[in-house]
């Protein structure tokens, strides 16, 4: 979710989107053989772990998933009539038509109802929009077009559906003291069905800034967790602090408060490479209670990604 070249987005030249149902073993496609015996290397997978260290939450687990295909964001995904399963986006996640359209990097994606909900941000160089892409339980896509307002940052870093379905929060990069809030894109009836442009709404006006946030979901109706790459410690004690921001009431579509509370560092361990982590996605999965925070590895351990599974405390 980084500005304009992101250092990963430049081999994103084709779509590979990668599930997993919840009771499914968990599978890797790296790029190479190399790849995967360093990914073995790193962390055994599903390793159970007891570290604490996240404010209300007890970590239960940690495993391993591709870059290429899961270091931007991830979604549970409840299809009507079918079973859930998780959804994750990587580098390698940006459809080929969408690239041509000028679109080179996708952000940390929502599901509701079904759909799912992804953030595209442009590579030209003086961006003046932004782009959501709809894809509906039956596999068509729908894409709606925000253009920026004075002051607003091109970056799409991720979105966020309200539990009502009604309502999306998406965020930008650099040092923000809001969120952005739109109507939801084919489920508020406020939008058009099949695409087309796509308007704020209101924001979430945050009471303590934040920095390089980049994934965010809904908890209830009145709280998000937040994930933010900010390591230099200026806004909040912890480095790659995992954020709690409270709502005083559910989002109606005008600007609403948010209180931020740094809940804790989200882990930089579990690796045998040295260097800057970079944190990613976030999901939450009310069916199963569970919290799920991405960090991609540093160094040459970059094509690993690590999630990280929470449940409430």
């Amino acid at each position: 979710m980084r500005p304009l070249i992101h250092p990963r987005t430049r081999t994103s030249a084709h779509a590979h989107t990668r599930t997993r149902t919840r009771n499914h073993a968990r599978t890797r496609t790296l790029a190479a053989a190399a790849a995967a015996g360093l990914l073995a290397a790193v962390l055994p997978a599903s390793a159970a772990h007891a570290a604490t260290g996240i404010a209300g939450w007890t970590q239960v687990t940690h495993y391993l998933e591709s870059s290429l295909s899961a270091d931007e964001g991830v979604a549970t995904v409840n299809p009507p009539g079918g079973s859930a399963y998780e959804l994750y986006r990587g580098v390698a996640s940006v459809p080929l038509g969408v690239l041509a359209e000028g679109w080179n990097h996708v952000g940390d994606p929502d599901s509701a109802n079904g759909y799912i909900f992804d953030a595209f941000q442009s590579g030209a160089s003086s961006p003046t929009s932004k782009m959501f892409r709809v894809t509906t339980p039956s596999g068509s896509t729908y894409e709606y077009t925000h253009d920026l307002v004075p002051g607003e940052q091109y970056n799409n870093s991720f979105d966020a559906v309200s539990p009502d379905t009604q309502w999306m929060v998406a965020g930008e990069w650099g040092t923000m003291s809001h969120l952005q809030i739109y109507p939801t894109p084919i489920l508020n009836p406020q939008t058009p069905a099949t695409g087309g442009s796509l308007a704020l709404s209101g924001y979430v006006q945050l009471d303590h800034q934040v920095n390089d946030v980049q994934g965010c979901d809904f908890v209830s109706a009145t709280k998000l967790i937040c994930a933010s790459d900010d390591s230099s410690q200026s806004l909040f004690p912890d480095a790659k602090p995992l954020l709690e921001v409270d709502l005083p009431n559910a989002l109606g579509g005008g600007d609403v408060a948010g209180h931020v509370t740094d809940l804790g560092p989200i882990p930089q361990t579990n690796s045998i490479c040295s260097g800057s982590f970079e944190s990613e996605g976030v999901d939450y999965d009310p069916a199963s209670g569970i919290l799920r925070v991405e960090i991609i590895q540093p160094g040459v351990c970059a094509v690993a990604t690590t999630v990280y599974e929470y449940k409430a405390s």
